[in-house]
């Protein structure tokens, strides 16, 4: 997959297209979400949403394909990216970490002045005869923090991708491929941080996509690789230790044979087209099911996405009721991604709204 083209507009000379940027960043499996013209925050939510505050999960705007509540209604689905940037061309676009499955180092560049030692590389002591003249921001911090750990610093890492601020700092894109649930924090923290001036982007946060131009400037991809590369072993090791872990329960895998099986039932209780829907509903979930024998590189994002808008044609022809629909889906998921439920199911609704508006009639399969 090559990167977005930069085109020429009365907007912007010589930069990605935003409508581009969103649909690029969809297909490589990450769920997008507008940021406010020229800013890097969320545009804001829907009159009603504003005068009655409730939970993004309360809400039926995102569900609706409205962009409400932020990174929470991030999508993959082509069809609601293009109505959003045709609403608005001079939105910018911006990715929702957890559900893409990214852990983003954010390193800052601002001026100001050094904070205590022990804020420096939260839980690990830098004892006063350490000489710090000279340590003045993250790529500082972060390239001191690889080098305790006899490791290059991620600054420098050219096999991920690597983007460029407009206020000189530094985002550096890795996949979390073992879906740990690392969160977010601020190197500014008195809490739980990485290291001084240096940012953690994953769940419960979204990062700027790669090409998007603000009032400030164009965050700009850096020469290298285009994709992020798995997250470093002893990254994800200080991550756990200065406690980015996300708590939670790791789904229990299901036995893939029963899958197949449950479909059949599935269609056969909905009735209509049975034999065919059987087919096509077995084929689908298999090519989901089949990525759990290849930890990596199975192109799982994609087939969930097609699965799910198979089966969204499915349930809008009456093949199929929505509740088994998702059920059976999210039983897939689990079977090749055991701990990828808020991912999977990310893709799944997604696919699903997508799929619901082409009715799948046996017989007039799509291609």
């Amino acid at each position: 997959m090559t990167a977005p083209q930069a085109v020429g507009s009365d907007r912007t000379v010589r930069q990605p297209d935003a409508l581009a940027v969103a649909r690029w960043c969809a297909t490589q499996g990450w769920p997008v979400h507008p940021l406010a013209p020229g800013r890097k925050t969320p545009p804001a939510n829907c009159q009603a949403c504003q005068e009655s505050p409730h939970s993004p999960g309360d809400c039926a705007c995102p569900r609706s394909g409205r962009w409400c509540h932020g990174f929470h209604a991030a999508t993959v689905d082509q069809d609601v990216i293009t109505a959003w940037w045709q609403a608005n061309p001079d939105f910018g676009a911006a990715v929702a970490c957890g559900p893409a499955g990214l852990v983003v180092i954010d390193v800052d560049s601002h001026p100001g002045a050094v904070p205590p030692r022990d804020r420096i590389l939260p839980g690990i002591p830098i004892h006063e005869h350490v000489d710090l003249d000279g340590l003045e921001n993250g790529y500082h911090t972060l390239a001191l923090l690889a080098a305790l750990r006899r490791s290059p610093s991620p600054a420098e890492d050219t096999s991920t991708l690597r983007v460029r601020t407009p206020s000189g700092g530094l985002h550096v894109w890795y996949r979390d491929e073992d879906h740990r649930g690392f969160t977010c924090s601020a190197g500014s923290s008195t809490g739980r941080a990485l290291a001084w001036q240096v940012d953690v982007r994953a769940h419960g946060g979204y990062i700027v996509a790669p090409g998007t131009t603000t009032s400030a400037g164009t965050y700009t991809p850096l020469p290298g690789a285009w994709t992020p590369a798995p997250l470093p072993q002893w990254l994800a090791e200080e991550l756990v230790r200065t406690g980015h872990l996300k708590d939670r329960q790791e789904a229990q895998p299901i036995v893939p044979a029963t899958v197949p099986d449950r479909a059949r039932q599935a269609v056969v209780a909905a009735g209509g087209g049975r034999r065919g829907a059987e087919r096509v509903l077995d084929t689908v979930l298999q090519d989901v099911t089949d990525c759990a024998t290849t930890p990596e590189g199975a192109g799982f994002t994609g087939k969930l996405n097609r699965a799910a808008y198979t089966v969204g044609g499915l349930v809008s022809a009456g093949h199929l009721t929505p509740t088994v629909a998702e059920q059976l889906l999210l039983d897939a998921a689990r079977t090749a991604r055991p701990s990828q439920d808020r991912h999977s199911s990310a893709v799944i609704r997604s696919g699903l709204a997508a799929g619901a508006r082409q009715p799948l009639h046996i017989g007039k399969a799509r291609g």
